[in-house]
């Protein structure tokens, strides 16, 4: 692995104390594996349990990882964005901290982001899954791919990011459906991506927290947020510059000879 990339994994963790340990330590495996020059952000978005002090004592032990809270919970949206925020590396990669994700399923694609600016993986097991949340996720996926005129395979994956391409955003969606806003407006601006295979594991333990009827009103807001932003207000037809060192900015300014 090419250690020219540098990685920040942003982990929100709301009531994980059965899981988080495991998610962090297997990622910090993985950045070894890779060689990889790596940091864990970990995002303690209000936990009740064990889950900070947990994380804290893993923080003593390992300086790539470090720790911040929310008083109360803040969605996972706005923990993502915390993380970027106080991130240092070049390239951004959510993993929840409920330890469903095997981080070596994307960090292995790290040294894409040298040709492209964002990395989107697709699930190839959806079996794993139960059969309601692999309808659900076709109907939200028919619904953004018809509305916005794409065509993802997903779009609230492990996704990984060139940092400037996220700074350059002035929105940021707080809810679950941050992913597929960060998704829908680099892409119409142009920004190069390349969809992957990504292998899926089992949640370790406790339910997931994105089926709520709290999480689905945020994630209407969102869309319909999306939609006037880029077919009433025009965000796609934006003449920008794309943001410096990138890939899509290198392709733009520097083509091949004799094309």
């Amino acid at each position: 692995m090419n250690k020219s990339l540098s990685l920040s994994i942003v982990m929100p963790a709301l009531d994980e104390e059965a899981n988080i340990f495991g998610a962090i330590n297997e990622t910090l495996q993985s950045f070894d594996n890779f060689n990889i020059n790596g940091e864990i952000i970990v995002i303690n978005d209000g936990s009740r349990d064990k889950t900070p002090q947990i994380i804290e004592e893993i923080c003593r032990k390992d300086q790539r990882v470090k720790m911040i809270s929310h008083t109360s919970p803040q969605g996972i949206g706005a923990a993502f964005w915390d993380g970027v925020d106080h991130s240092e590396n070049e390239t951004i990669c959510m993993l929840p901290g409920d330890g469903e994700n095997d981080p070596d399923e994307i960090i292995r694609y790290l040294n894409l982001l040298s040709h492209v600016d964002m990395v989107i993986p697709f699930v190839f097991n959806p079996q794993v899954r139960p059969w309601w949340r692999s309808a659900l996720s076709y109907v939200y996926r028919f619904i953004i791919n018809t509305t916005f005129l794409v065509n993802f395979n997903y779009t609230n994956g492990t996704i990984l990011y060139r940092k400037s391409v996220l700074e350059e955003l002035s929105n940021r969606n707080q809810s679950f459906f941050f992913q597929t806003d960060i998704l829908i407006r680099s892409v119409k601006r142009g920004y190069l991506f390349a969809e992957v295979p990504y292998c899926l594991g089992m949640r370790g333990a406790g339910d997931s927290k994105a089926i709520s009827y709290p999480s689905l009103i945020n994630v209407i807001k969102g869309y319909l947020r999306l939609m006037r932003d880029l077919y009433f207000n025009k965000e796609w037809t934006s003449d920008q510059p794309f943001a410096k060192n990138t890939s899509t900015s290198q392709r733009h300014e520097s083509p091949k000879e004799g094309r």
